[in-house]
């Protein structure tokens, strides 16, 4: 068996150990997903979450609310769009700005979601998470706002 040369280098390799097990809960979390035929993909339930949850918002607001990158916020409300889950219409007192909101089709894939699915998805993480020392998501939290503080390239060589 090859050695698993991203687990040994250790702290060097967190922010890819981070995404290949990231990529690994996304892909199975897609199969839950598609045992009920939703036409959501992993990555787009967090940004109908946070319309449900905030309401209608803005590209910034939902990257901000989402702690994603402007960009990819707007390439990930262009395909709600297309989906029809979402709209994006400009307000009366700004037309530069566009305010997305849920549309039917979209409260309906929330409440599928919200009922069905990610109580079988979350269910699923946390008995994988369970028997793990210290609280992950606290450790996680800890870790993000530290590199909000100060992120690594502000840190100290060879500390």
């Amino acid at each position: 068996m090859v050695e698993d040369v991203v687990r040994s280098l250790g702290y060097l390799c967190l922010g890819t150990r981070f995404r290949r097990i990231g990529e690994r809960l996304q892909a199975d979390t897609q199969k839950i997903i598609d045992e009920y035929r939703a036409p959501v993909q992993p990555a787009l339930y967090p940004l109908l979450a946070a319309l449900d949850r905030l309401g209608p918002l803005g590209i910034g607001e939902i990257a901000e609310a989402l702690g994603i990158t402007q960009p990819g916020a707007t390439r990930s409300v262009s395909e709600l769009t297309k989906m029809g889950l979402v709209s994006a219409e400009a307000p009366a007192d700004d037309q530069r700005r566009r305010v997305i909101t849920l549309t039917d089709a979209g409260r309906e894939a929330v409440r599928e979601g919200k009922t069905v699915i990610w109580p079988r998805i979350e269910a699923a993480v946390a008995e994988l998470c369970r028997d793990l020392p210290d609280g992950l998501l606290a450790q996680l939290a800890a870790i993000e706002d530290r590199l909000a503080e100060r992120p690594l390239a502000r840190r100290p060589e060879g500390e």
